[in-house]
Parts: structure tokens; sequence; C-alpha cells
């Protein structure tokens, strides 16, 4: 029974789900929304020099058209002394000299693209709630944070990108980290594996962010913005070759200045077979782009003019606003195509596969029309299979336009090869969408007039991976055509984790580093003890290899008490880490120990104290004095008596380390056994102590007081023992003269 049963339920399911996926009815019911095509489609908007092009990825390069419609999977490449120019949306994308540059996806929320070689200086005008924009580089995945305009640089070899921030924000993420940069920032990035990081200022602009810029004011000053949606694409043109005015039927219009005899929309140009949307017109006018792509053309007062959508919602990109007819007989063997453009309020019905909810949107943002109406014409179409719709524009004299099969086919020139028609036989022919659904593609039909050029980006330009935070398209994309489409060689993409936005970690301007350091100014690398900005890290824990530096001999002048506790260190944090670093004899190291031990009795004050005080007496100067300090770093006379009154009078002394040589509490510790021996393990330090570490402290110190104590300097090593006693007291001296 249950076997029966069970076998009876999945008949039954089966019946039913072929019924349902047959019946046209419920197909469009069900529709996915993610099968149908973006709302956005790129173009080229600009081309200087050789710019080539090669659609989905596959077959030759060829040479970039202008307004030629690009989408998921399409590769362009700016050879030398050449720029280009993309737009899509409000967002515009300038490429500079030798850039390669392929999109990844291109969505109603996403737009990604891969930045293998080259420069790109892009403006995102329009960044809302949820949308992605990311730019993928060789070595980091650059995401835009906040509208504004930014620029990135790959290197040849594709381990170096400089990531500039015009204005908004951005996030970095590479070498398993991510990083944040703001306006006026730019950062270099350097390396594969693990992000080096370089931040400062954004330099003076080059000629390819001059021309950018230019390019940006244009937009700015286009005075159809105030007709049209800004994130119409293509609207920018309209200004240098027509007129708006007001009509009384339509609002306001758009009218060509200049179009040669017998012009009508869709007649100069060709088709071409864009993936996803299939057949997609390309317009010879280099202001046609806005005007055949969205709203509907109106015969008014003897002539054409474009009547756009509402201006207050983004519109939905559409290959061509036409209706097809078929039906019409030339000749023997022959199946020509006909079009004519769509009036306002005039339902589109696409030929291309798509849900209810895309035929309304794609509707409602390009002209005036109801939810109802272009229900009511798309269930006719679809489900009726009924045309029983009135056209205005099918009835206007030459508005309806015909070619043969090849012309339409093969991407030919569509106004050197119309077939004339008797209007009354155009009349009487049926408006389906069918017309070009059985249209099968050539391969000249993706190419289109295009022809091939040898300037193609080399080749490890190609085939070098980059890196993403999101799983491109492409990646998926199928075959243009599949007829005769190679198989699609999805572009080199290494996906990596990126954290929340709020989670990078910001950069300031002057930080240098790499992922183990933190956000400082002063990038040099610093002990485990000591922070990225210089300042000893008085929190850190760096310290257990303390004791194997002091079996080394090094005392309390390891890498560390050169650097912060000294006061004259202080004063050049760069290179006292390595100077005064001072070898086994109490003589140099003494002073920037000497001040922790102060507080930390359990230190060696005997080195310290006597040295110092022998030497304050000789140089009577602070500034002398304070060199001498520094061999004083075997601190074992602390305990003794004259030590702690010492003690007494350094004990503002260490205000000024902890102003200047915030180390000194953590050299204190390090004076202590484990402490400092810690910063003399560290690389350079073993190497300096045996330099003639003592005169070198000596010598730093006197240039900057006075010329007499280096000869005590020198006589300080054979006295050092001698003056362990003396020294102290003055020592703390010298340290409140220092302050």
């Amino acid at each position: 029974m249950n076997r029966r049963t069970g076998f009876s339920l999945a008949v039954v399911a089966t019946v039913i789900l072929v019924l349902f996926q047959f019946h046209p009815r419920a197909r469009a019911d069900a529709g996915d929304n993610a099968a149908d095509p973006p709302a956005r489609a790129g173009r080229i908007s600009y081309t200087e020099g050789s710019v080539s092009f090669q659609p989905g990825g596959q077959g030759d390069w060829l040479d970039a058209v202008r307004n030629r419609p690009l989408t998921v999977g399409d590769n362009l490449w700016v050879d030398k002394n050449s720029r280009a120019e993309i737009e899509i949306g409000s967002t515009s994308i300038r490429l500079g000299p030798e850039t390669s540059i392929t999109i990844l996806d291109l969505t109603d929320e996403a737009t990604q693209l891969r930045l293998s070689l080259g420069s790109v200086l892009f403006r995102v005008r329009h960044f809302n709630s949820g949308e992605t924009f990311e730019v993928d580089a060789p070595n980091l995945a650059f995401n835009v944070n906040q509208e504004g305009e930014f620029r990135l640089d790959a290197n040849e070899n594709g381990d170096q990108t400089v990531a500039s921030v015009f204005h908004g924000a951005a996030e970095i993420t590479g070498g398993g980290n991510s990083y944040s940069l703001t306006e006026g920032q730019q950062g270099t990035f350097s390396g594969t594996d693990q992000l080096n990081y370089d931040v400062a200022g954004i330099q003076a602009p080059d000629s390819f962010a001059q021309w950018s810029f230019a390019r940006d004011q244009r937009e700015d000053q286009a005075r159809s913005r105030q007709y049209v949606s800004d994130q119409m694409t293509g609207y920018d043109d309209l200004d240098d070759y027509g007129q708006w005015r007001s009509d009384p039927d339509y609002g306001y219009v758009w009218a060509p200045a200049a179009v040669p005899v017998g012009w009508a929309p869709y007649r100069f140009g060709h088709w071409a077979y864009v993936y996803p949307w299939g057949w997609t017109w390309v317009e010879d006018e280099p202001w046609g782009f806005a005007p055949f792509h969205y709203g509907r053309w109106a015969f008014v007062r003897g002539g054409w003019c474009w009547v756009p959508g509402p201006a207050a919602v983004r519109p939905v990109y559409a290959p061509a606003l036409v209706a097809f007819v078929g039906g019409i007989t030339i000749g023997v063997g022959t199946a020509p195509v006909g079009w004519f453009p769509l009036a306002p309020r005039e339902v589109f019905v696409p030929w291309y596969h798509t849900s209810p909810r895309y035929v309304q949107n794609v509707n409602v943002t390009n002209t005036r029309v109801t939810v109802v109406q272009v229900t009511n014409v798309y269930n006719n179409y679809t489900v009726n299979h009924a045309s029983n719709v009135t056209y205005v524009n099918q009835h206007v004299s030459n508005s309806v336009t015909v070619v043969n099969h090849d012309t339409f086919v093969n991407a030919r020139p569509v106004n050197q090869n119309i077939v004339h028609v008797d209007q009354r036989t155009i009349a009487s022919a049926r408006v389906t969408p069918a017309a070009v659904t059985r249209v099968e593609p050539a391969r000249q039909s993706v190419t289109g007039v295009a022809r091939p050029v040898a300037y193609r980006p080399p080749a490890q330009a190609l085939s070098r991976p980059v890196v993403a935070t999101r799983q491109p398209a492409a990646l998926s994309r199928p075959g243009t055509a599949p007829a005769f489409a190679r198989p699609v060689v999805p572009p080199p993409v290494r996906t990596v984790h990126a954290v929340p936005p709020r989670q990078a970690q910001p950069l300031e301007r002057g930080a240098r580093g790499g992922p183990a350091q933190a956000n400082a100014g002063a990038p040099r690398p610093a002990g485990p003890g000591v922070q990225s900005n210089g300042a000893p890290n008085r929190g850190g824990a760096p310290r257990p290899a303390a004791p194997a530096v002091r079996e080394n001999g090094a005392r309390p002048g390891g890498p560390a008490n050169g650097l912060p506790n000294a006061p004259q260190n202080a004063a050049r944090p760069s290179a006292p880490a390595p100077n005064r670093n001072v070898p086994r004899p109490p003589s140099a190291n003494s002073q920037a120990q000497e001040q922790p031990q102060r507080q930390y009795p359990g230190t060696r004050p005997e080195n310290n104290r006597p040295e110092n005080t022998a030497r304050t007496v000789q140089g009577g100067d602070a500034r002398a004095e304070q060199p001498a300090a520094r061999p004083q770093p075997t601190p074992r006379a602390l305990p003794e008596q004259p030590a702690r009154p010492a003690e007494t009078r350094p004990e503002p002394a260490p205000p000024r380390q902890e102003s200047r040589p915030q180390p000194q509490p953590q050299y204190r510790p390090q004076a202590q056994p484990q402490a400092q021996p810690q910063y003399r393990p560290q690389q350079p330090q073993p190497q300096y102590r045996p330099q003639a570490q003592p005169q070198n402290e000596r010598t730093q110190p006197r240039p900057e007081t006075r010329p007499a104590e280096p000869a005590r300097e020198n006589r300080a090593p054979a006295q050092r023992e001698d003056r362990s006693r003396d020294d102290k007291p003055k020592n703390d001296n010298k340290g409140a003269r220092f302050r």
C-alpha cells in the first residue's frame, strides 16, 4: 500500500508540474524575478584613441563602438595614449591609458568591475542602502561605502594598487584584512598575500584626472536633468544635439536639432544580439542612447519628438522600445522583419523572457501608463495570443522600417538596406513579438558592425586573478549565442571575506604598516613592547624574552631603553633604538633605564647612580649629564641610600619620561631582569651594542649640549665602576634640569 500510494502521488505531482510549466498564464504568474534582465545597462559613451572591447569575454577584440550597450562579461581595453568612458545609469567610469576592465556583475543593486591593469576614475552619484559598487584589483577589493568620486591605479606587476577617495568613503579588503578610507585620502597598498599600506593626502590631479573632472562638470551642467532622471543612461548628450520644449499633450519633449531626410526613430543603426536581452538596437546617432532605450516617440506637428517617462523614478533600460510586425511578404523565401517606435501611453511587450513584474516596471517608468493597462495588453499577447491593440505610430507615414532577414541578423546598417512596403500592407500587418523571438542570431549578430582590431590587453592582464568580496555573476554567465558561441571562460577571481564597513580598520593620513600594525603615523616596526607610534606599549607583554637577553649581556640598555626612556631619545624617536642600546657597561644605558630603576629598586642601581653622579659633577650641565647617565644602566646601587635621595629628585623626571618617553614604565620593568632584555633581543639591538655604543650615545648628546662631554664619555668606560655612586645624585639633578 505504501509503495502504491507513494507512486500514485509522484505521478500526480509530475503531471501537475508539467501542466503548470506549459501553461502560459501559470508561467507568467510564477515568473522568477531573479531571471529578469537587469534594469540597468552600461554603454560606451566616449572613446579617444585606440579602444577595443570583447563582447561576453568571447571571440575577437573589436573596435569600440559608441553607444554599444555593455553588460555582464564584457571586456574593455584602452590602449596607449587613449582614454574611454563608460556610463551605467548615473555612474560614470573613466578609463585611462593601458587599462583593462571587465564587467563582472551588473544588476539593479550591484555593480562589480574587474580591474586587472591600469587606471579607473569613477563617480557614484547615487548609492542607496543595500547597493554594492565594487572594483576588484589584483591584490585588493575596493567597495564604495558612500556616494562620491574615487580612483584606482593597478600596476603592471599586479602587486600594488593606489586607491584615492576624492569624495565619499570606501573599504579596502585584501591580505586577510579590511581597511577604510575617507575623503581626501590616498592609500598605496602593496603585496598580495598580505597588504602593506601607506596613506597620504591626494596629490595634484594629472591629465587623466583633469579630463575626468571636466566630464563631471559637463554632466552637472546638463539642462536635461530638469526633465529626466539623472539615473537615465545617456541623458547628458541631449543638450548638444536638440532642444526641449513644452507640448500641451505630452508635457516637456525633446526634438533632435538636425536629422537627415527620411529620418525616423530606429532607422539609422543596426540590430545586435546582446545578452541577456537578445535583439538590441545600436544607434548611429551620438545622442541616441537615452531616446532609443527609454521613453516613447511621438509624431507632433510634422516632426518627431521624444517623450521621456516620469523624472522622479529611475527608468528601466530596454533594448529597444518598439513593436515588431509580422506577416509581411516581400518575395519567395524571404522573411522580412519590420518595426516602429512605440508612442506615449502604449505598452511595451518584451520579446525576451521576463516576469510580469518586469513588464510593469519597464512600462510605468518609461511612459505614463497604468498597471491595469500593462496587465491587459501583456495578457492579450501572452495568454490570449491576440493582437487587437491599436498603435498610433503604425499608421504614421514613413514610421515603419522593414529589412530582410540577412540585414537584421548580420547587423548590417538598416538605413542602407530598407525594404519598401506599401502603406496598406504595413497598416494591416500583425503586431507581435514573435516576429523576432524565432530569429536565431549569427556570429555577426554579436559583434555588430565593429571590426576586429589588433590592440588588446596583455595576456597576463587577462589571466591575472583579482580579489573579490562577492561571487561575480560573470562566473555563471551562459554563452552569448548558444548556436555558435565558444565555451565561456569565466574571469579569474579569488573571492575573500569582507568585514562589515563599521568593523574595517580606519586609516588616517600618515598611517603606514601592515596587517599586524596599528594605525599610526610612524610606520617603522617597533619591538613587541613598543607601539607603532614610537611610544612604549605599557600594557604590552613582550618582556618574557628579556631573560635571554640578559644572558647575552645586554642589560637595561636593550632595544627599548634607547628610544623612549632617555629624554634625548624622546627627541629623536627613530635613531635612538640602535645607537642607544648600550652594551654591558653601565655607562651609556644607565640614564634611560635609570629613571624606571629609581621607581623600581629591584633593578640594578649600582652602575646607574655612581656613574651618573660622577658624570654630572664633571659635566655640570644637565644635557651633558644625560649622555653620561646612559652608561649607568647597571642600576644595582638603587637600594643604596645615595640612590634614593637621587630618586626623590628624579621623581619629577618620570613625568618627563611619561610625556615623551612613555616607554619608561615599560622599560622600568625591562630594567628588571626580564623587561629590558626583551628589547635587546629584538632584531637590531645586539648588533648596536657591540658597536661603539657608549661613544655613540655620548657623542649624540654632546653635539646637542656641550663638546666637553665626549671626552668624559670616552673616559666613562674605564671609570664606570668608580663613578657608580657619585653619579646618582647628579643624574637626578640632570633629570630635573632636562625637564
